[in-house]
């Protein structure tokens, strides 16, 4: 990928932020599988959402496999109970295993996560419903350790609608006022599920950035309530905002195996970056770190009970996986695909990992 000056000195000029990942270093000139995996093994690399739903030994051991310095963990978010129980659940497993995890709340625990060869783990919700009727909860959620809230799921909530809902109205003023009180805490405001007014009115009305947690593009995935438009993606990256490109196969494209490979992943974050920037585009899995299909996941346990959950326009698939990225090493993967695309390690690296940490320490 040629990349114009202007571009390549804004490179170097975030590289001095991050002093830790200056690698753009004359031995990671050849793009041949043992230098990549040598830089991955240096690299800061965050994943935007793992569903950490029945963590166990296995977890653990993909955990370890990975490479990753840190995940954010999308917790149960039914009502406020159930939320507040959840976060003490996490907070007590990462005290108990603190020779492996890290409870993240800053950008900065990610790097020491990396520096002690640990993993940080940021504590969130892909829904809003456990804020229930009162914003006084959000600021009880956050001193339990929330430091990220995607504002609906695909229905409509007290905030605003989701992106299956039949309407599109946007957020509803206490979804507003539940916003500003996120904002003014310093917890990440996520879109990823929200319906196309909602999200444009989330950009909009934020004065930070929003995330678009776990997303595609549009462009290449047209009529999917879940894609995000190309003005949505631009207008996101204006003001701060990180998109991360889901790897679960059937919100990629259609026709698993036939017209939707792990190129097709590699292009959404490649049309992601020519729209949003280079500076403004990460990954996220959206499933189990070991992979659904490691996970356990089978037609009779995934894929029927989705139909029923979901409406047809999610266009739900089985098998729903892309191989490459359906393992703990996905992102090595990503790193090998990007570069032999031309992609430098300085970019590499921003999408693996360093953009969500320039983002938290923007919102948090």
């Amino acid at each position: 990928m040629t990349i114009k000056r202007r571009k390549f000195l804004k490179s170097l000029s975030l590289s001095t932020i991050y002093p830790l990942v200056n690698i753009e270093l004359s031995i990671f000139s050849n793009p041949n599988s043992s230098r990549v995996k040598e830089f991955y093994q240096k690299a800061i690399v965050v994943d935007g959402l793992i569903i950490p739903r029945g963590w166990n030994e296995d977890s653990f051991k993909a955990l370890d496999e990975s490479g990753y310095t840190g995940f954010s963990a999308s917790l149960p978010s039914k009502n406020f109970k159930i939320a507040m129980s959840s976060l003490l659940k996490w907070e007590n497993k990462i005290k108990s295993n603190s020779n492996k995890l890290i409870l993240a709340k800053s950008s900065k625990d990610f790097y020491r996560a990396k520096e002690e060869g640990k993993t940080g783990v940021l504590l969130g919700f892909q829904n809003a419903t456990m804020i229930e009727n009162s914003i006084e909860n959000i600021e009880s959620l956050y001193k339990a350790g929330t430091r990220w809230i995607q504002l609906t799921y695909n229905q409509r909530n007290l905030l605003g609608d989701g992106c299956t809902e039949r309407t599109n109205a946007g957020l509803s003023d206490f979804g507003i006022e539940a916003l500003k009180k996120m904002n003014n805490l310093g917890i990440m405001v996520d879109v990823s599920h929200c319906g196309r007014k909602t999200t444009d009115d989330a950009i909009k009305y934020s004065e930070k950035g929003v995330s678009i947690n776990h997303s595609m593009c549009e462009a290449l995935y047209k009529n999917h309530p879940r894609a995000k438009s190309d003005k949505q993606l631009k207008s996101m990256s204006e003001k701060g905002g990180v998109i991360g490109i889901i790897c679960l196969g059937y919100m990629i494209g259609p026709k698993l195996g036939v017209e939707t490979t792990f190129q097709t992943y590699l292009d959404h974050i490649e049309h992601a970056t020519n729209v949003a920037g280079i500076d403004h585009v990460g990954v996220a899995a959206d499933f189990a770190i070991q992979g659904i299909k490691a996970s356990g996941a089978t037609k009779e346990n995934w894929y029927l009970p989705r139909l029923k959950n979901f409406k047809p326009s999610y266009k739900v698939q089985w098998p729903p996986w892309i191989p490459e990225i359906d393992s703990p090493r996905r992102y090595l993967n990503v790193a090998e695909g990007l570069k032999k695309r031309g992609y430098t390690f300085n970019e590499i690296e921003k999408i693996l990992g360093l953009n969500w940490l320039r983002y938290y320490k923007e919102v948090f």
